[in-house]
Formats: C-alpha cells, structure tokens, sequence
C-alpha cells in the first residue's frame, strides 16, 4: 500500500477532476503490475495495473488508494475490469466517497467471490485524497493556504513591494506546491503588486503548471501583464463580480484568458461561491498564494483546510505589509491544527490542518 500511495501522488495536479490514485498488483509476494492516474484522470490506476500485470493478475491481490469505480463515465468501470482479470483479493485504502461509487464498488468485488479489505493506508489516503474527498462532500476544493512570513511578521515592503522574504530552497519547495495542485489562486490585489506568473518553474517542470485563477471584481487585470501575457501558454481563469464591464472580459478573452463570472456584484467576490464554481469546473486541489487580503478573507469565512507557512529570518521593518493581521492569526490558530515543522534552508517551514 505504501507504494499505491507514492504512485499515486504521481498524478497530483495532474489527474483532476479525477482523484489521483496509485494501485499495485502482487502475487506470491512478487509486484506484478504498477499503475497510477494518468493525465486528465484516465486511465484510470487499477486499468493501467492491470494492463501491465496481465496474465500475471489472476488470483493476485491488488493494493489499492481508493476504492475502484463501480459507475460507467468515460471508460467502463475498475470494478469489472477487475473482476474479469480473476484478482483473488482487493485491498482499498479507503471508500470513495462520491455517490456514485461509496461503496458500490467494493459491493461488487464481493458479489464476484473478491475478497476485500478496507483501511490499510487510510489515514495517509485520505491525506492524498482530501481534494477529492472534499469536493465530493462540500462542493468545494480543498484548499491550501501557502504564507511567506518574515521574522517580524510581515509580507512585503512598505507599499506592498515585493520583498525576498524567503530562501532559494524554500522558492523551490513552493514549485513543488504549484506543481501537485490543480489551480492556484491570487487576489488582484498580488497581481497588481507582484507582476507573477504562479508557473512552476523547476528543470523540466513546465507541463505540471497548474491553472491561474485571478480574483478580479472589476476585470482589472493588465492586457500586459505577464499572468495575461502567457494564457495562451498556461490557462489563465479570471474570475469578475457580475456587473464587471463587458468591454474588458472581451479584451481579456482576446488575449487567451478565461473570464468567470461572480453572482455577487461590487468589489467583494463571495469566496464561497468562488469555491463552488472552481470546483464545478473540475478543481479538486486549489493553492492559495495571494496576498494578506485574500488569505485574511479565507480564514475568517473558514474556508481554509491546510496551511504551510515558511517563516524566515529576514527582517522587512516596521513600515512593511503585515502578512496577518491579529483576526486572521487569531483563526488560524482555531480553525487550524499544527501538524510538524521542517527545515527548508534557512527558513522553517510550519503545517497546519483542519481538525
């Protein structure tokens, strides 16, 4: 089972809107067949076991992350493709929690004279799985608050410049973060200040970009900038308020982007239903790295799941931007749980969770 998990994180960022699994064929104590959610969520694991173990599959035992599909989609369900390779026993990490499986699957190995067993792995699953598990029980994606915070508890420069809060190491650690998520999202307020690209730029990491999701009431969003500038490249969603101006959705579409548009109208955006419409479209796995005023939000609409924060020992000065402000660290600490702490060059890096 450990190694389905670590196959299956293979396609984290990768596989949405499907839940990124890894599944692992043995017999006689031997691997017989590896596989894992491939781009655009198929093939699905268990098939690309399957098709690797072949003959070598019956009366095998198949470790898997999540509980095999039982529904016809795009492709027909595991559950079958299994029962018609002659897998003796199937062990699931934990039961998928969409309704169209939840259980139906595993209901069908049984039928079929498999033997299953549930739970192996489940905590490290459910870690793996929680944009999916999410998405499935709230309509929303599970999103992960990144903060870059100095030894003096600030963001950025007077001004909101941008300021090298952190590390070359913990610079890279974040690419890895865009690299295993499926959208990233800012709020006009960073695009404004910063100018990013949010791309993951790693040696040979270019295709495991995630989305670009801009919060944008008013469709602000400069035609130069350089989120606008590479849309045709890596997709650019913008998201407007409702009553945003027409003439700038069309000239943000003319340049590549994708203009979403918010029920709500004015300059607040309603993040829940933000959430909502990310996760209709598919997102499963959502990163947060806009600035103070969109996390602030975030945590006080309780919307925040997990949170990494690098903590640095540069020192910004006293007229720089807070990255919290008292409220927000208040939330943090209530709605979060700490979860460990590690080195990542000269800065610390901190984890926290719900619950």
């Amino acid at each position: 089972m450990a190694l389905a998990l670590a196959l299956g994180r293979r396609g984290l960022g990768r596989t949405w809107p499907n839940p990124a699994v890894g599944a692992v064929i043995v017999k006689d104590g031997v691997v017989v067949g590896r596989g894992w959610t491939q781009p655009g969520g198929r093939p699905h694991a268990e098939t690309e076991a399957l098709r690797r173990a072949g003959d070598a599959a019956r009366g095998a035992t198949l470790y898997v992350t999540l509980e095999p599909c039982s529904h016809f989609g795009k492709t027909p369900p595991c559950a079958d493709a299994i029962v018609a390779a002659g897998v003796a026993r199937v062990v699931s990490a934990v039961e998928d929690p969409n309704p169209e499986v939840a259980g139906k699957g595993h209901a069908r190995l049984r039928a079929a004279d498999i033997a299953v067993g549930v739970g192996n792995g489940a905590e490290a699953a459910r870690r793996d799985h929680a944009g999916h598990i999410r998405r499935m029980r709230d309509g929303r994606p599970h999103v992960m608050l990144k903060l870059a915070i100095s030894a003096d508890g600030k963001a950025a420069a007077a001004g909101r410049k941008p300021f090298a809060i952190t590390g070359d190491a913990a610079r890279d650690r974040v690419h890895v973060m865009r690299a295993q998520s499926d959208a990233i999202m800012v709020g006009i307020g960073t695009a404004l200040a910063d100018d990013p690209l949010l791309t993951c730029r790693l040696p040979g990491a270019a295709k495991t970009s995630p989305v670009r999701v801009v919060l944008d009431s008013g469709l602000r969003l400069p035609l130069g900038s350089r989120l606008v500038n590479s849309a045709r490249e890596v997709p650019l969603w913008v998201i407007g308020a409702a009553d945003a101006p027409k003439a700038r959705e069309d000239a943000l579409r003319a340049q590549g982007v994708e203009v979403l548009r918010n029920a709500c109208s004015g300059a607040q955006l309603e993040l829940s239903a933000v959430l909502k419409l990310l996760a209709e479209r598919g997102i499963t796995r959502l990163m947060v790295e806009g600035g103070p005023t969109l996390a602030s939000a975030l945590l006080a609409a309780d919307l925040v799941d997990e949170a990494q924060v690098f903590h640095s020992q540069q020192i910004v000065g006293a007229d720089g931007f807070d990255a919290l402000d008292a409220a927000a660290t208040g939330a943090l600490a209530h709605q979060l749980r700490a979860a460990g702490s590690e080195a990542v060059g000269p800065d610390r890096l901190d984890f926290y969770q719900r619950g």
